[in-house]
This record gives structure tokens, C-alpha cells and sequence, in this order.
């Protein structure tokens, strides 16, 4: 399922893995940013990260950021950390363990769940759900907005 571009987003300050802190309104007019809801528990979830992870790869010096933001509880936090080593996840990882950012942008708390924010701030698009042929539209738009926007 994909929208069309919205308002701007909320900002949000989580907690990451590694102890950094993930705000939103930091990076927006310098990144494009994808914000993956995911939870351990979640097969599509964990299928969906090794293509995130291939994204990330390839579009990181292009200026995407992809912040994974786990909706697992607070008690899950070793899980979440055995995941990400186990999936070789080099993106950030922010523990939503109270379900503050999920509520504001995935109040169903679908997973996975992706919103694609452009360097303008503007929501483009969202994702609920993982398939081959999402993952091939989100290539596509990822590749357009980040030409779309580079820097002259």
C-alpha cells in the first residue's frame, strides 16, 4: 500500500541500540529518510531487513537514511540486539519499547511498515506490508528521489 506526499511528520526522539539518540527534525533537509517499523517477532520483518540492508548500502553516500525503529517491548532489548548482529544491519536501530513513534505515524501497528520522508520533509509515501514487488517500488522511488535531489 503506498499514499501519496503528505504534511510534514512528527518528530520524534528515541533511544537507539548503540545508545545514540535518533531525533527527526535533526536530519530532515539533509537526508532522505526511511523509517522501517519492525519487530522481531515478524517474519516479513526479517525478510524485509537483508534488502534494507542492501538499500543502505548502496544509497548511503546519496544521502538515505534508513532508521529501523523496533516495536518490540522494553524487556525484548537483547533480542533486538541479536537480531541486528544476526542480520549484519548496519543502520540505526531505535527502540520505540513505549510505542510513542509507532502511535504517530502506524496507530495499527502494522509490521513491517515504512515511511518514505524526502529531503524536504515531506512525507512521499508509505508502505504496510512486505512483498518482491513493494521492495521493487521502493527501489525505484528511492533511486528517483535521491537523483531528484541532490545537491547541484
Amino acid at each position: 500500500m503506498q499514499a501519496q506526499a503528505s504534511a510534514r511528520p512528527p518528530d520524534f526522539e528515541l533511544e537507539a541500540l548503540d545508545g545514540q539518540s535518533l531525533r527527526l527534525s535533526t536530519v530532515l533537509g539533509s537526508h532522505v529518510v526511511l523509517l522501517e517499523f519492525w519487530a522481531t517477532y515478524c517474519e516479513p520483518c526479517l525478510t524485509s531487513m537483508p534488502h534494507l540492508q542492501d538499500l543502505y548500502q548502496r544509497y548511503q553516500k546519496d544521502g538515505l537514511l534508513i532508521w529501523g525503529i523496533s516495536i518490540d517491548g522494553p524487556e525484548s532489548v537483547a533480542q533486538v540486539r541479536a537480531e541486528v548482529a544476526k542480520l549484519g544491519l548496519t543502520f540505526p536501530i531505535g527502540l520505540d519499547d513505549e510505542s510513542r513513534v509507532v502511535s504517530l505515524y502506524n496507530p495499527k501497528t502494522t509490521a513491517p511498515f515504512s515511511v518514505l520522508i524526502g529531503r524536504d520533509g515531506q512525507v512521499l509515501s508509505r508502505y504496510e506490508g512486505y512483498s518482491e514487488a513493494a521492495a521493487a517500488k521502493l527501489d525505484a522511488q528511492l533511486a528517483q528521489v535521491l537523483r531528484a535531489s541532490q545537491a547541484p
